[in-house]
């Protein structure tokens, strides 16, 4: 849901009542992840996707139903041999989908067109707080009960980095606790997963006393399982050199959302005018102005500077840095010329390891949008645990489950 947290915020505000359908588990090879969304407002607006078109007809009729109904429901879709093209997934995955109506306005006396059987829990509330949250950048985790006791389904909390929270499961107060808890710590592994608070207790059998309860994870009876999706602000990419392949590498990491910086020490070539879709433009010694950052495990450094005053600070700095990728251009002399540099300073070989040089896959690119495009496949394949050899004809798997946190959910492909 947070994947479209921008426009869903939107809609909010203008008062529009919708309904929202997320992905919240999968089996197989399943074109979208959990946290994916698609949602319809009550005039028939769509927006978001959840399976890339395999179901997405039988979802926007589900979302239909949830806002005549004001209830959530979930719902599973997988492959059908008898008909590959009936409704359920061509490419042989299973996804499970929670949809769920969200009305922000105050509930309507009856006979005034409110919901049949709406639920005055707080939980729209909730959901339009993590929705303002997200799309305004904040780090944040909605958590929302995708299985549990009956009445449970769709309840949700919105916890923020300080650990504060909105909103309730509506079970035990200590379910509520502990939700917030492991929250948390997705929250600050920017992770969007499902989570399951178990009771300790065999199927069917119930706490004797509060005392067991309160040591039981769920303490509602039953196992609940949320799914939590975080959204945290967008990952870092840091350009080094204001070179034409750093103006096509900026544009390529705009399109893959990450926050673009360029940086060079020389101000006739650092400019607005030449990098005009950057978010920020540096002017600095490379070395220098990354001392001053505070970077998290998913920023991503390329070095396209290709001047060893330059690069060797610069890498002796950024290969000690627990990043994402590091990446510098350059021929593979320069690239020899430039380990052995590096040695010199004292970088371990350990460390060396970490530098993709020369930079990118190897597409063959000529051209500065080429090797951008080169750089950035690399730099996905680096993420998500690809090999970046062709798919045709092998027999690895096309989706990589790597664990790795990368801002909001579905916002980098």
């Amino acid at each position: 849901m947070l994947d479209i947290a921008e426009e869903l915020h939107r809609w909010v505000e203008q008062g529009r009542e919708f309904a929202v359908a997320t992905v919240v588990a999968t089996n197989g090879s399943a074109p979208r992840q959990p946290g994916a969304a698609l949602a319809v407002d009550s005039d028939g607006t769509a927006i978001g996707s959840v399976s890339g078109g395999c179901v997405e007809g039988a979802v926007y009729e589900l979302c239909q139903q949830a806002l005549q109904t004001g209830e959530p429901v979930l719902e599973r879709f997988g492959y059908s041999d008898e008909d590959a093209f009936a409704v359920g997934l061509t490419c042989g995955g299973v996804i499970d989908i929670l949809v769920q109506p969200v009305r922000t306005s105050a509930p309507a006396a009856a006979g005034d067109g409110g919901f049949a059987g709406e639920r005055a829990d707080g939980t729209a509330a909730t959901l339009a707080a993590g929705l303002a949250a997200a799309a305004s950048g904040e780090a944040a985790a909605v958590a929302r009960v995708i299985q549990g006791p009956a009445g449970l389904l769709g309840r949700a909390l919105l916890v923020r980095a300080d650990g504060s929270h909105t909103g309730t499961l509506g079970g035990h107060p200590a379910l509520d606790r502990t939700a917030v808890e492991e929250t948390r710590a997705l929250l600050d592994a920017g992770r969007t997963t499902s989570l399951e608070i178990g009771t300790g207790f065999a199927p069917g059998e119930e706490a004797e006393s509060h005392e067991d309860a309160e040591r039981s994870g769920s303490r509602c009876g039953r196992p609940v399982v949320l799914l939590v999706e975080s959204s945290v602000p967008a990952p870092r990419m840091i350009v080094f050199g204001a070179i034409d392949f750093a103006a096509a590498l900026v544009r390529v990491g705009k399109f893959l959302n990450y926050h673009v910086t360029v940086c060079d020490a020389r101000p006739v070539f650092a400019t607005r005018t030449r990098f005009p879709d950057a978010d920020e433009i540096v002017v600095d010694w490379p070395h220098r102005y990354l001392d001053a950052q505070q970077l998290d495990s998913r920023a991503v450094l390329c070095v396209l500077t290709h001047d060893a005053k330059f690069d060797v600070p610069l890498l002796e700095r950024a290969l000690k840095l627990p990043v994402a990728y590091v990446g510098a251009m350059g021929s593979r002399r320069t690239h020899l010329d430039r380990r052995q540099r590096l040695r010199d300073v004292g970088l371990t070989e350990l460390e060396l390891n970490r530098l993709r040089s020369p930079i990118g896959l190897d597409l063959g690119a000529r051209t500065p949008e080429e090797t951008a495009l080169s750089i950035a496949a690399e730099i996905v394949a680096n993420r998500r645990g690809g090999t970046g050899t062709p798919l045709t004809g092998a027999h690895t798997p096309i989706h990589h489950d790597t664990g790795r946190p990368m801002g909001r959910i579905g916002s980098v492909a």
